[in-house]
């Protein structure tokens, strides 16, 4: 079958730790688009979960290039979406050796590197704030003699504030900075071979409010899809992200500035095509780029979004990777919003009460538990999942954001005290 005639053909790579790979299938199943999948799966048995998966390992990017262009000689692909950070490398070069459209392999370095990026961000005149790194290996009481305090210290290629630690003197930097030495000399983070994980980053801390934007990037320009505001304060020691509400409550001039500042910050880097979801800080000072990722808004918070004629967002970057027409990438009326649930403390899992009264509150739409009884939950800095997702809509952000609040309150965690080793 020719390329003209025969269904779009689309590579999803993706962790197998990951939760939102089953809804790009789902939403490649309702475009009629055929997927072949890679993930970083059993290597000895042979597709073991019989999906034809492309068994990669992302930490060892040149044979993952080579599995991908493999399988792209016996089955011609059309295009390469990752899903979540750790997959976005791979594609970038995986794209570039079959000549697909992509953003260039060094672009997505940079913004999986908090450094990098701080660095592109800087030169592109953004605010940024004052920042400097150290090897793991430096004495941390000699790393915090020119800390700004109070400072953040962070993981260089980490993601969803794991090893995010706030020290507001000397003695918690000491503290902080062994901690996150801690965590990067774990042999599950070793295993990933980055070497951006044998640095930390060290910066001022950012007063103010936080939003995040998504987007699509085509051809070096911005096109946003949504603007979350994040209501619950960020201030530390820890800085786990709980609720998501869209439209953004910001004045319009701040939205502005917003989007403004996320083009800027993509196009410093070198994005250029596909999705990108942007962080920052928004204070009496203006907006201030935190990162900026070559990938879509993680774990299931897309779902808190759908667009006119109740499209997916995974189906509008499905669209956007094929060249295919968007019919329109305006969000449907009213408001909408997502909380991610933090774990409350360290522990195993032994029940979640009250899930059908949550169900039941007004506005809410869904509560999916991701974690699983008898799971050893962990919680921040160390850990880097949830216990689930609780999805609602309503006529209003405040209506929506009082609604999950509401289904938050309601749900009972009995954790079971044990052997938790962050």
């Amino acid at each position: 079958m020719s390329p003209s005639t025969r269904p779009p053909r689309v590579l999803l790579l993706y962790t197998t730790t990951g939760y939102q790979a089953e809804d790009f299938l789902k939403a490649a199943r309702r475009l009629e688009i055929e997927t072949l999948i890679g993930t970083d799966r059993c290597h000895v048995l042979e597709d073991p979960w019989a999906d034809d998966a492309i068994p990669l390992r992302f930490e060892d990017p040149e044979a993952a290039v080579r599995s991908i262009i493999e399988a792209a000689e016996r089955a011609p692909l059309d295009a390469i979406v990752p899903i979540g950070d750790r997959p976005t490398w791979v594609a970038a070069l995986a794209a570039q050796a079959l000549r697909l459209v992509h953003n260039p392999p060094g672009a997505v370095a940079s913004s999986r590197n908090k450094l990098r990026s701080r660095r592109a961000f800087q030169a592109a005149g953004l605010r940024v704030p004052a920042f400097s790194s150290h090897p793991i290996t430096v004495d941390p009481r000699k790393a915090g003699l020119g800390a700004p305090y109070p400072c953040v210290l962070k993981p260089l290629a980490l993601g969803a504030s794991r090893g995010v630690i706030r020290a507001n003197d000397p003695e918690e930097f000491e503290a902080a900075f062994r901690r996150v030495v801690a965590l990067l000399t774990k042999p599950e983070i070793r295993a990933m071979r980055d070497e951006a994980n044998g640095r930390i980053l060290v910066e001022g801390f950012i007063e103010g409010r936080e939003a995040a934007l998504e987007g699509l990037m085509e051809r070096g320009q911005l096109h946003p899809l949504a603007l979350f505001d994040k209501p619950d304060p960020m201030d530390g020691p820890f800085f786990e992200e709980t609720i998501y509400v869209t439209p953004s409550r910001l004045d319009k001039t701040v939205q502005d500035e917003i989007v403004r500042t996320a083009e800027a910050a993509a196009r410093s880097v070198g994005l250029l095509h596909g999705p990108v979801h942007a962080e920052m800080r928004v204070n009496a000072e203006g907006v201030w780029i935190l990162e900026v990722a070559a990938r879509p808004i993680g774990g299931l918070c897309s779902r808190a979004l759908r667009f006119a004629g109740g499209l997916a967002l995974e189906e509008v970057i499905l669209r956007h990777s094929l060249g295919l027409k968007i019919e329109s990438d305006a969000l449907e009326d009213g408001a909408s919003g997502v909380m991610m649930i933090p774990i409350p403390e360290g522990g195993i899992l032994h029940r979640v009460d009250g899930l059908e009264e949550a169900r039941g509150i007004d506005g809410v739409e869904e509560v999916t538990l991701t974690a699983k009884r008898r799971e050893i939950l962990v919680p921040l800095p160390e850990g880097s999942s949830y216990l689930g997702f609780i999805f609602a809509r309503g006529s209003s952000p405040e209506r929506t954001e009082e609604s999950l609040r509401k289904a938050h309150r309601a749900l009972r965690f009995s954790i079971t005290p044990g052997m938790v080793l962050g």
